[in-house]
């Protein structure tokens, strides 16, 4: 045990004493790891972020919307959900607490007092909405069911729009303009993290009858209900007693396909985890060749150490080294070569994050978890191993005597 020690000792040495060369050798290693550990932290800060906003919403929700496939949508085919099927569900679907029809249009521009503030969307819905996703107003009041009976022109804030328009604190009772019309503030939301790369707080709500008039013949395109059951084990047959009925309603044949799509928070929780996933294992695959380059980069210099070092090598071995002893220091040296890079990798890897979170308005909180630390760590430990093994066996085996008259 004592002499693995010295081994590893003298592997600490050998590196300080070259610090400039050990240095440039784990670039690739770095470079690797950071960028690795920056792509993870981002890509799961958008699956977290993603995970809290489907448990918000609860998973007994179930959004209906038009769907065409995408070969039939670039060529111009639209499918529409009407406010007559919102009507239609209501009456006589079974086992459901609450249903909110919302008609999402993005983007566009918020006036006031010569300010202006650039909406990533603007919504209409009606006054459930607020109790089905768990988000209400910080200031002010949320929409009530007179504003969209008669289509009053009231909206309500996101946080981020109120800030960028400078508006009081409390904006309730001022009049902003949007798309050339004039509507009177009535509260501002509670601030929430972004949802699917869409800032929720640079977002507008106005009464549902409000936003159809303003979209007009657009607006059963843009049409989506939201829908709570009662009991979670309900969910799917309340799912089939939809289907039927849209699908009457919209005299679709047997042999048809439908033009909509019914999907649990759930499923669409499931269904965008599985894509950041995707994504997150290709971008880090991709990301990760840079560490193979790297360990390329490492076997380089440590067979050119070993030249450099031949007469050290022939000393260390006529006052009685053994080749086990020479071949664990330099394989010692390209573990250590690595995991340095490696550490070094994830610290700045956690700096990037932290600077693209800061860097991009609206964008999650960065997460980087432990299984993408521990990888990286892991990988750069087997690189050293892998790639060191090839110098440390050249140094084991060179001939004493020949390495002593070496020059």
């Amino acid at each position: 045990m004592n002499r693995h020690f010295e081994n590893l000792a003298l592997a600490l040495s050998a590196l300080r004493a070259n610090l400039m060369q050990s240095i440039l050798t784990t670039l690739g290693i770095i470079v690797g790891v950071a960028s690795v550990i920056t792509v993870v932290s981002v890509m799961q800060g958008f699956s977290s972020s993603i995970t809290g906003q489907f448990e918000n919403m609860g998973s007994n929700t179930l959004v209906v919307e038009p769907h065409v496939p995408f070969r039939e949508r670039i060529s111009g085919v639209r499918a529409k959900l009407t406010y007559e099927d919102f009507e239609a569900i209501s009456r006589r679907v079974d086992d459901i607490e609450i249903i909110v029809p919302v008609i999402y249009q993005m983007p566009g521009t918020l006036k006031y007092r010569g300010e202006q503030a650039s909406l990533q969307f603007f919504m209409g819905t009606v006054s459930a909405y607020a109790e089905l996703n768990n988000h209400f107003p910080e200031n002010g009041r949320f929409l009530i069911p007179s504003d969209d009976t008669y289509r009053r022109k009231v909206i309500v804030l996101g946080s981020d729009i109120r800030k960028d328009l400078n508006l009081p604190a409390e904006p309730a009772g001022e009049y902003v303009e949007l798309n050339s019309q004039w509507y009177k503030v009535v509260g501002e939301m509670e601030a929430q993290d972004s949802f699917l790369g869409f800032s929720r707080n640079k977002m507008v709500i106005m009464p549902f009858q409000t936003a159809v008039g303003l979209l007009r013949e657009k607006a059963s395109e843009k049409m989506q209900f939201m829908i709570r059951v009662h009991n979670i084990d309900d969910q799917d047959r309340v799912k089939e007693q939809i289907k039927r009925l849209l699908r009457k309603r919209h005299n679709i044949g047997p042999n048809e396909r439908d033009d909509f799509k019914i999907n649990s928070s759930d499923q669409m929780r499931e269904q965008f985890e599985t894509v950041l996933d995707g994504v997150t294992f290709v971008v880090a695959a991709i990301v990760g060749v840079s560490l193979l380059v790297g360990g390329i980069g490492i076997m380089n210099i440590m067979l050119v150490s070993v030249t450099e070092r031949t007469r050290e090598i022939g000393i260390c071995k006529a006052l009685g080294a053994t080749r086990n002893d020479i071949l664990v220091q330099f394989l010692a040296e390209a573990i250590i070569l690595c995991l340095l890079g490696g550490l070094i990798g994830i610290g700045i890897g956690y700096g990037l994050g932290a600077v693209v979170e800061l860097a991009i308005p609206g964008i999650p909180a960065v997460v980087v978890p432990f299984w993408a630390v521990a990888l990286s760590l892991g990988f750069s430990s087997l690189i050293g191993i892998v790639f060191g093994i090839a110098p440390a066996s050249k140094a084991a085996n060179l001939d004493p005597i020949i390495a002593l008259h070496y020059e």
